[in-house]
């Protein structure tokens, strides 16, 4: 019997997934009661069949409206420094941000490694839910250098951060980025819109000004199923065999004690952390 039950179910998940395969973004699927009249199943059993597509990121499910394919992942290509904003303009969708917490803060371990600060030290720390077209995209922490708080006095819900940082002579140039992942916390489930323990894209990276002082410490968590990064790489030819083989890790990668530090302009951590703890911004 349970047998029976399995080759029913998998049969029910096989017909949505060439549903979604075959339909539109944003297109209506059956209705739960219609895929049990039709398979003569549970209503129970369509529903973990569902919730199975759900978790791959196949298919949205709005309370109260019904079950609806969902958008295909966003690709972002690996190179080009762009802030949220500048990527979902140029892909032609609406950015949208939904501020969560903004105001002054006290710098983690990891933060005064990225920011060349110590660490206890006063910062300015933003989390914001980002959106393209009214669809949450990621979850972002974003710690800045207490001299740059003159950025709470902007509209952080519908300003860009990298425009603001612009307008206060500090414009991002460059950055170290490190890529993880894990499953998302309910919490973060809840505000992303996704099932809970869905995977996240995490990107920790840290932003260098023209002077490649470290001005931002970022970790966006992106939902796995809606935002890609890709990677190009390249086969080692066999004189490059060893140049490619003495930079492949051999052990986790650890975050540097600052992205100042290995700056030719910068020099030193401690040029870095004096730079955020008392060059001024004209922040109020």
């Amino acid at each position: 019997m349970a047998a029976r039950g399995s080759l029913r179910y998998q049969k029910i998940e096989n017909w949505l997934r060439e549903l979604c395969r075959s339909g539109s973004p944003g297109e209506l699927l059956p209705s739960e009661a219609e895929i049990a009249e039709r398979f003569q199943v549970s209503r129970m059993t369509v529903r973990q069949a569902i919730a199975n597509l759900e978790y791959d990121g196949l298919v949205d499910r709005i309370r109260g409206s019904g079950t609806y394919i969902a958008n295909r992942p966003m690709h972002r290509r690996e190179g080009v420094l762009l802030s949220f904003t500048e990527d979902m303009h140029l892909r032609g969708l609406a950015p949208s941000s939904r501020v969560l917490n903004a105001g002054p803060a006290h710098a983690t371990k990891s933060d005064a490694e990225a920011l060349g600060i110590e660490e206890g030290d006063p910062v300015v720390r933003v989390s914001r839910i980002r959106l393209a077209n009214a669809t949450p995209v990621a979850l972002e922490r974003v710690t800045l250098p207490v001299t740059l708080s003159a950025v709470l006095d902007h509209d952080l819900q519908d300003e860009s951060l990298h425009v603001i940082l612009r307008n206060l002579g500090r414009s991002p140039a460059g950055a170290w980025s490190w890529v993880t992942a894990r499953l998302a916390k309910t919490s973060e489930a809840r505000d992303l819109d996704i099932a809970p323990r869905s995977a996240l894209l995490v990107e920790r990276r840290v932003v260098l000004d023209r002077d490649d002082i470290p001005v931002e410490h970022s970790e966006t968590a992106y939902v796995a199923s809606r935002y890609v990064i890709d990677l190009g790489l390249q086969a080692a030819g066999l004189s490059a065999r060893s140049r490619a083989q003495s930079a492949a890790p051999t052990a986790p990668a650890k975050t540097p004690k600052a992205a100042g530090r290995t700056s030719k302009k910068a020099g030193s951590t401690k040029q870095a952390r004096r730079r955020n703890s008392s060059r001024t911004t004209g922040s109020k």
